[in-house]
């Protein structure tokens, strides 16, 4: 059970206040809360620490777009969330090729959604609530607790200037893309990912604008090359008048002056003409491999604090609801057992592997190629192919690209054969990376050996690519 510990010591005032508790998760984001709803269900006692105060908890800076919104974990039922899906009508991307002067339209399978995002934030702390987790708001953590032997054990918080320790078992990090707590943990005895790199990430700034007429693509996922290599410009509407719009660029690129850049957009744009912006916010998101690791003994990160990200397109509220239920239910596994060892842990890594990693990490070979070759003939390609059968391409099988593809597209994409058939060897390699994490290791001893075949992979990518290393 969770209890509070008075120092008895003459000058109190000067000593930290401790609680113990089972698992503190860090980050009240969708995969903290997921995981500590997962946790509290389990019957153990688990607290969020959140650095925003109440008010402002679950405002976080997202385009508000969400694939995959019909299969969300049960810990926070799906009806807790759905007063936060604002437009449920969208069911394809519009991709805007204005080199091209070209607009494709791009089927996507599954069920999409755009939402409200900060709604959404504050309905998946009270599903975490109402399922018992704790939350502290205003609590700021300083530092992480850990044992000689390399067991994380806690965290160092303030909270209204005091100084507050948390003993827990487990500490679960969803403190978001390039998580402190990283920075504090020695992670020499554990196989945790530490090849991290900030130009892994990429910054990116949005605003929500009220329009006084509807827009024309309010069923439509809408996108843009920016005007850098590797940024794009999105406008996905939350309904028909109102609009989430932003930009954002890796950081392998030289920096766009993203409020600038974005304003000058929208002034571009007839249809927001007399807007008014309602929100604007700015984050720094993943746009890399998920973690070869996530865990250490004692410690999981999740979300954003993991790179569970679609590299290409900045989606990952899916991908951090699952990865906080397979950390929330791995947690409890190690708490029953009284072993919070990373042997113990690791079957998280696995299941976050099995279920999108491994093709999260295959989508990055793109991300990869959009560094070396040329914008404007990447642009020319894409609009040379129909939209279905670039669908076919994206989510359908190897063949999909090459041969089939070039010959049911012949006559429109004459002068990009030979770019058409460079992609078919590339979605071969990235389909022999998504072969290699699905026989990700089923041990922590193992995970190097895993690691020097994929490398060979990575490396004839690079090769074929032209690009520099990432990793």
């Amino acid at each position: 059970m969770s209890t509070d510990e008075n120092d008895t010591a003459e000058d109190s005032s000067a000593s930290p206040r401790t609680q113990s508790v089972d698992v503190v998760v860090v980050g009240a984001g969708t995969s903290g809360c997921y995981a500590a709803a997962t946790i509290a269900n389990a019957g153990y006692d688990v607290t969020i620490v959140e650095r925003k105060p109440e008010e402002e908890a679950g405002h976080i800076a997202c385009g508000d777009a969400l694939k995959g919104a019909d299969a969300f974990p049960e810990a926070i039922p799906k009806s807790k969330i759905e007063p936060a899906f604002t437009n449920t009508e969208v069911d394809h991307g519009r991709f805007e090729i204005p080199q091209e002067d070209t607009v494709l339209d791009i089927p996507v399978p599954g069920e999409l959604a755009v939402i409200d995002r900060w709604e959404y934030g504050r309905l998946i702390i009270e599903g975490a609530e109402e399922a018992g987790a704790d939350l502290h708001y205003d609590t700021v953590v300083q530092d992480v607790k850990q044992d000689d032997d390399g067991t994380v054990t806690g965290i160092v918080a303030k909270h209204d200037g005091e100084v507050v320790e948390y003993d827990a078992d487990i500490v679960i990090d969803g403190a978001g893309s390039l998580s402190l707590l990283q920075d504090k943990v020695d992670f020499s005895d554990a196989t945790f990912d530490t090849n991290v790199s900030y130009q892994h990430f990429s910054s990116a700034y949005r605003e929500v604008v009220e329009v006084p007429e509807p827009v024309e693509w309010s069923d439509a996922l809408v996108f843009k090359p920016a005007e850098v290599a590797a940024g794009y410009v999105w406008y996905f509407p939350r309904t028909e008048t109102e609009i989430n719009a932003g930009l954002g660029f890796q950081m392998t690129e030289e920096p766009m002056k993203l409020v600038d850049d974005l304003k000058r957009d929208l002034r571009e744009r007839p249809e927001f003409e007399g807007a008014e912006v309602i929100d604007k916010l700015g984050a720094a998101l993943p746009t890399r491999r998920p973690y070869d690791s996530a865990t250490a003994p004692g410690y999981m990160a999740v979300g954003d604090a993991a790179a569970h990200v679609n590299p290409t397109t900045g989606g990952g509220i899916a991908g951090a609801a699952y990865a906080g239920k397979y950390a929330g239910e791995q947690a409890a596994i190690a708490l029953d057992a009284g072993d919070v060892s990373e042997e113990l842990l690791w079957r998280y890594n696995q299941r976050v592997m099995d279920h999108f990693g491994g093709r999260y990490a295959s989508l990055d070979v793109y991300n990869i190629l959009s560094t070396a070759v040329d914008v404007d003939d990447l642009m020319g390609l894409i609009a040379s192919i129909p939209g279905e059968k670039l669908a076919e391409a994206l989510y359908s099988g190897t063949t999909s690209f090459g041969p089939v593809l070039l010959a049911q597209t012949a006559a429109s994409s004459y002068g990009h054969w030979s770019r058409i058939y460079e992609f078919f060897k590339i979605k071969r390699l990235a389909d022999e990376l998504l072969a290699h994490y699905g026989r990700y290791p089923s041990r922590p001893s193992a995970l190097e050996g895993w690691q020097v075949e994929r490398d060979r992979i990575m490396d004839d990518i690079y090769e074929l690519t032209g690009a520099d290393p990432k990793y």
